[in-house]
């Protein structure tokens, strides 16, 4: 059986990386509650891929996608996604989100498109429970995704089980839509 993913830091160091197409899934968790920021980034065609001081620089274009969860109990629920502090914010305004509320009155938000990235961009490297990890282009790579965000969401940012499933599924139909290999990647 193939793998589907791995550590992003582990791959580059074993040279697993695929350089024609791949996803990356970067996670930013509070220390403090449940608030988590998501990136997931696309990218193909990589001329380079080197390690720097603060984490992994692909040089080639890439798309990435951000997606913020919001614990029910969160204080700046009314300020917008681009204005609230450095550990906080997403380069997104609430028009550009997709917001499903949960069960237990959490929020799911998922960017409508991704950025675009062009000529490079870095990956942090993760440090306490956050991660990075490479997913690799294979044919249940949307399913995949989904499983992932599914499991994510519901044990790490306390989502409950329905809507983390729902949240998975609309995370993994704006990543196959405006972040897939067609197009402009072939």
């Amino acid at each position: 059986m193939a793998v589907k993913a791995m550590d992003l830091f582990e791959a580059y160091n074993q040279d697993k990386l695929p350089k024609d197409q791949g996803y990356v899934i970067s996670s930013f968790f509070s220390d403090t509650s449940a608030y988590s920021i998501y990136e997931v980034v696309s990218y193909s065609g990589v001329k380079a891929i080197y390690l720097t001081e603060t984490g992994l620089t692909f040089q080639t274009n890439g798309k990435k996608l951000h997606i913020l969860v919001e614990p029910a109990s969160y204080p700046n629920k009314a300020i917008e996604p681009y204005v609230r502090s450095n550990t906080e914010q997403i380069p997104k305004r609430f028009n550009e989100l997709e917001t499903l509320t949960a069960k237990n009155e959490s929020r799911i938000m998922i960017a409508k498109k991704p950025v675009d990235s062009f000529s490079s961009f870095t990956i942090l490297r993760p440090s306490g429970i956050n991660f990075a990890l490479v997913f690799y282009n294979l044919p249940d790579l949307y399913d995949s995704l989904g499983t992932f965000f599914e499991k994510t969401l519901n044990k790490e940012a306390g989502i409950p089980q329905s809507d983390a499933k729902k949240g998975a599924k609309k995370i993994a139909e704006i990543v196959q839509k405006t972040m897939s290999f067609k197009g402009e990647f072939e």
